[in-house]
């Protein structure tokens, strides 16, 4: 087993569907060095969404190199490694030199509808949902493992050969940063496979059977915090432990100290991703939310109900580089406040398909309710609004699924900047809206657990005791507010369901 880091600092990679970040934090929680580049994007269909592998690695090593130059710091003044990432976005690269084969697919590509709604004709996806927790959307990375072996020429074969390894990319980040020593994943990331077992918490050779996925790719599955390895000299600089590895949405919801079952918080980035801590014992979803593994801590799994919703802050970029009605995301929050409401328009973006509850990949967005009226203002209020709807959304199903309201909303990424959106949020939702000081909970949630992994931390208390909260919203609205609000809502959503 690798020895524990003797360094100042614990490295987070944070590893997001735009942009990848490295944040260096200390023993107090604070960030002591930050570096983030975005990377391309590639849309080869409408509707498909593409990274390149290598692009990927080469955006996080440079801000690996960026943030230890901003500290002042060595390879060898890194205690440990966390590694959060983008979830379900799936990656195959060749056992040997460690090329990709193809495209990573991302999680919002939807490339694979058709295989999906085939499983939901068959009958077969009540079995899916029990099995794994999941639904069968193209969102998860099984269907699109699928089609990258079926549709490379000679991949398939190769993967039964032994030659291929499969992987979110958490595990082509571990892969790279040990020289190719380690192909692992943690259940976090394993769980949104659709090839993941919540009840054994181990791959489900029978799913694996079912998606006709060759057992040799697959990762072994290791604890969430742990010292899995260490980084190659060669590659890093220095031995270094990597001592987690998370799906980005879990870390946040550890970043937030939802520690404890019924804790709640809701991640405003690219998509939106509300999380629920339901403790040890997986909760099925009968309202269209999906279950998961939240994190293991030695022999403990924790697990959450998820509303995942597809569209965000991405709302707010299409206002921007679509649109043109803004320069900047700073902008959104001075033109919704410079009129009352939005005049009666809606906007759902429902740019690929919807989400949590309605797993829709044929419903398209739309604006309704334009007037003459209508102004850059109201457009600009409605899509901040959207964001707030479908969040409130999920939140009132969690509820309804177990029975407590939380006692507070805890809330996270760049959108939450947004004063007009922590408010309009708390309001629709009906508990106080939590902002910490350190927005970057995802990367501090990767900290942490590495830092727990290998005594830089001394455990959960400690840990509890990092997050500050920067500014509380509470409700200013009542509840017949809240549901007048929310029915409108839903009629504008019933407009865009194919």
């Amino acid at each position: 087993m690798a020895t524990a880091g003797t360094g100042k600092v614990i490295m987070a990679l944070d590893q997001g569907t735009t942009s990848c970040r490295t944040l260096l934090f200390g023993r107090r929680g604070e960030v002591v060095g930050r570096a983030q580049r975005e990377f391309p994007q590639h849309y080869p269909q409408p509707g498909w969404v593409e990274h390149q592998l290598l692009e990927i690695w080469q955006a996080q090593w440079a801000t690996v190199q960026d943030a230890l130059r901003e500290a002042r710091l060595k390879p060898g003044d890194v205690h440990a490694i966390g590694i959060a990432n983008q979830r379900e976005t799936t990656a195959l690269w060749d056992r040997k030199t460690g090329a990709p084969v193809g495209p990573a697919i991302v999680w919002q590509c939807r490339r694979t509808a058709d295989r999906c709604e085939l499983i939901r004709q068959r009958g077969d996806e009540p079995w899916l949902r029990k099995k794994t927790g999941l639904v069968a959307d193209a969102y998860f990375s099984a269907t699109k493992l699928a089609w990258l072996l079926d549709q490379i020429p000679g991949a398939r074969q190769r993967a039964e050969r032994g030659e291929l390894a499969f992987g979110t990319i958490d595990s082509w980040l571990v892969w790279q940063l040990t020289g190719g020593a380690l192909h692992v994943t943690d259940p976090s990331n394993a769980s949104r496979t659709l090839l993941y077992d919540l009840r054994s918490q181990d791959w489900g050779p029978d799913l694996v059977s079912y998606f006709n996925i060759p057992p040799s790719v697959l990762p072994e599955i290791v604890p969430t915090s742990g010292v899995m390895g260490q980084t190659a000299e060669q590659v890093f600089g220095a031995r270094v432990p990597i001592a987690s590895a998370i799906g980005d949405q879990q870390a946040a919801l550890f970043g937030q100290g939802c520690f404890t079952p019924g804790t709640l918080k809701n991640t405003y980035g690219t998509g939106c991703f509300l999380l629920m801590n339901t403790g040890e014992t997986p909760v099925p979803s009968q309202a269209g939310l999906i279950t998961s593994a939240a994190w293991k801590l030695g022999e403990s799994t924790q697990h959450i109900l998820e509303g995942s919703i597809f569209i965000g802050g991405a709302v707010v970029q299409w206002l921007r580089d679509g649109l043109l009605l803004i320069r900047s995301a700073q902008e959104t929050e001075a033109l919704a406040t410079s009129v009352p409401d939005t005049g009666g328009v809606h906007l759902v973006p429902a740019f690929v398909g919807l989400g949590a509850p309605y797993w829709n990949p044929e419903a398209r967005g739309a604006v309704l309710g334009i007037t003459r009226g209508t102004s850059r203002a109201h457009v600009v209020r409605a899509a901040l609004e959207s964001i707030a709807f479908q969040s409130a959304e999920m939140v009132h199903l969690m509820v309804d699924e177990v029975g407590q309201s939380p006692p507070t909303l805890r809330v996270d990424g760049g959108a939450t900047a947004n004063n007009f959106l922590c408010q309009f949020q708390a309001d629709l939702v009906g508990v106080p809206v939590e902002r910490p000081r350190l927005l970057e909970t995802t990367a501090a949630g990767a900290a942490y657990l590495a830092g727990l992994a290998t005594g830089f931390w001394g455990g959960l208390d400690e840990i509890g005791t990092l997050r500050q909260v920067e500014r509380v919203f509470d409700p200013t609205q009542d509840a017949g507010w809240r549901e007048e609000k929310l029915f409108q809502w839903k009629k504008a959503v019933q407009r865009v369901l194919l």
